[in-house]
């Protein structure tokens, strides 16, 4: 008897929270649709979290702290957050993982183009950070947040970051800034 009470105890302990709850190891977030892996209509209600970035302009290389956070109560289980272009449908960049509730996804074969759950657990805030590429315009981190099976949020956008640009540089590597001489311009 003592034997299938364990048995009983492992099944509940291993298979159960798989069945009832948020899936393990096969729920997934599409890169480009940023949908997940199962039928289930996404929410059309103001979500309940946001994205809350430490700069609004950035340069080629400059980390940025990117927080995922629930604005009340209700946690998520799981995520996906990229980068990308305002009107652009590709991450761009590379997240540092920092938070081990998270792992890095390669999208577009690029590593770490995107940031995502590492596990099911609830959770009420996670951060990483991003690290800005050349070449990249006006950007919005976007988010799909899992709350339970039953909802999640497709879309959700921090405010729009712009890049820094440098000083104009003419042909021959000089500045094109004039010079002013006691107030002569």
């Amino acid at each position: 008897m003592r034997r299938h009470s364990c048995f009983g105890f492992l099944f509940c302990v291993i298979f159960l929270p798989g069945i009832l709850g948020f899936p393990q190891a096969n729920t997934s977030i599409d890169c480009d649709s940023l949908l997940p892996n199962y039928e289930v209509e996404p929410q059309t209600s103001t979500p309940p979290y946001l994205i809350a970035v430490s700069f609004d302009n950035f340069e080629p290389g400059n980390e940025i702290q990117v927080t995922l956070e629930a604005l009340k109560d209700v946690g998520f289980k799981g995520f996906n957050l990229q980068a990308r272009e305002v009107e652009g449908d590709v991450p761009v960049g590379t997240f540092k993982i920092t938070d081990p509730n998270t792992k890095g996804l390669d999208c577009h074969n690029v590593t770490n183009s995107a940031v995502s759950h590492a596990n099911s657990d609830v959770k009420q805030k996670v951060t990483t950070t991003w690290i800005a590429p050349r070449d990249v315009r006006h950007l919005q981190f976007i988010a799909t947040v899992v709350q339970d099976l039953e909802k999640f949020w497709v879309g959700i956008q921090s405010k729009t970051l712009t890049p820094t640009h440098s000083e104009a540089v003419n042909g021959t590597g000089k500045s094109k800034r004039r010079v002013c001489f006691e107030y002569i311009c």
